[in-house]
């Protein structure tokens, strides 16, 4: 006689794990990152970033061409940080040259970057407040990082793809009323950012669905090379502008704000603070603005020696590393760049695990990717 199955409160249905794109399409993805996460239910039990859809050979390209002429490439790799990519390019020429670049150049040049990481900042926090669903955040956003591109515009006449830095220093110095701007802009920025903090910070819809998401221990941060927010978000004070100082960063004073749980939420305060930092950083600089020249004397053929050079900036998103090999020749024998966007993914997988679904557009957005940079 066959007996009947034994009843039970609770039957748990066998589910099988499901494969999804999420991208290239996707609006989240800031561009043509597909993700492939295999779920189980909502939970997130394995993740694939695959890349290469804007691949365009950046690197090729610059050893094909003489060392000045590749400085407007640098503006395309971060297109929301043109300046650094600028910067850290000219700087690494500049030290495989053994060029002294003039003082009142270098100020100019912290200027510049700080105004960047704060456009770039900002448009990180209008992207990654709407993913989540905060509307009103990305308007007030897009209205102050306005006024930065006006001071581009202002000083270097462009305001997205800015090229604004050449090898020996920079091309022409601003205009006095750049320079008027940028205080009248560092006094107005630092009360603006209340109204984001009052929108978010101790919003309870953006607390749930930023705390204890996505999270990246110090350990893991460092084994993967993550570097900016990201690293100093999981508690690791690591700052290339006070570690390895470049341009003047020497002159100024300032802090580097870190957190403590390495999710999110601390990612998002981090770089709340990294904007208050730049805002002071700029006013120290044009407070202390030194006079002279802005341009050195260099030859009309750069021809550096036989030798290889490493050069790292702080750049919105972390460690941005130009790494040249010269020949003796006007061309670059060898151009790699290392790209914070490109090293910061590799983390995805790891923060995504059992994650749900929804906590992927959170943990995509905290990383702060810029798909010219990762693909190059």
């Amino acid at each position: 006689m066959v007996q009947a199955p034994e009843k039970t409160d609770h039957i748990v249905p066998q589910t099988e794990e499901l494969v999804v794109n999420m991208g290239p399409q996707h609006p989240s993805t800031h561009g043509v990152l597909r993700v492939i996460l295999q779920l189980d239910g909502e939970t997130i039990k394995h993740t694939d970033c695959d890349i290469g859809y804007l691949h365009r050979g950046v690197e090729k390209i610059g050893e094909n061409l003489a060392y000045g002429q590749f400085v407007p490439y640098t503006d395309r790799t971060d297109y929301v940080a043109s300046p650094t990519g600028n910067e850290g390019y000219v700087e690494a020429v500049e030290k495989l040259l053994e060029l002294d670049v003039p003082i009142r150049a270098k100020y100019v040049r912290v200027i510049t970057a700080e105004l960047t990481r704060i456009a770039s900042h900002l448009l990180w926090l209008a992207t990654h407040a709407l993913d989540i669903g905060a509307m009103t955040v990305f308007l007030y956003c897009f209205r102050d990082r306005e006024k930065i591109l006006d001071l581009f515009e202002t000083a270097y006449g462009a305001r997205l793809t800015v090229h604004s830095f050449r090898v020996g220093g920079i091309f022409e110095d601003p205009p006095t009323e750049f320079f008027l701007a940028c205080e009248d802009f560092v006094r107005y920025f630092p009360r603006a950012m209340y109204d984001y903090e009052d929108l978010l910070t101790e919003n309870r819809i953006w607390q749930k669905r930023t705390r204890g998401v996505a999270v990246l221990n110090a350990e893991d941060a460092t084994n993967l090379g993550a570097s900016g927010p990201i690293i100093r978000g999981a508690g690791v004070p690591f700052d290339i502008r006070k570690a390895e100082p470049y341009a003047a960063y020497e002159d100024f004073d300032f802090t580097v704000p870190v957190g403590k749980n390495g999710d999110t939420y601390d990612r998002y305060l981090v770089r709340l603070e990294e904007m208050r930092q730049s805002c002071y950083i700029i006013d120290q600089a044009v407070s202390d603005l030194p006079t002279g020249r802005t341009m050195a004397k260099v030859p009309r053929t750069l021809k550096p020696k036989l030798g290889d050079v490493y050069h790292r900036i702080e750049s919105p998103k972390g460690e941005l590393g130009y790494y040249l090999v010269s020949d003796g020749t006007d061309r670059p024998y060898r151009l790699r760049i290392r790209p914070p966007s490109f090293i910061n993914l590799q983390a995805l997988p790891l923060m995504l695990q059992d994650q749900l679904v929804a906590d992927a557009i959170a943990a995509i957005g905290s990383i702060d990717i810029v798909l010219g940079e990762v693909d190059r």
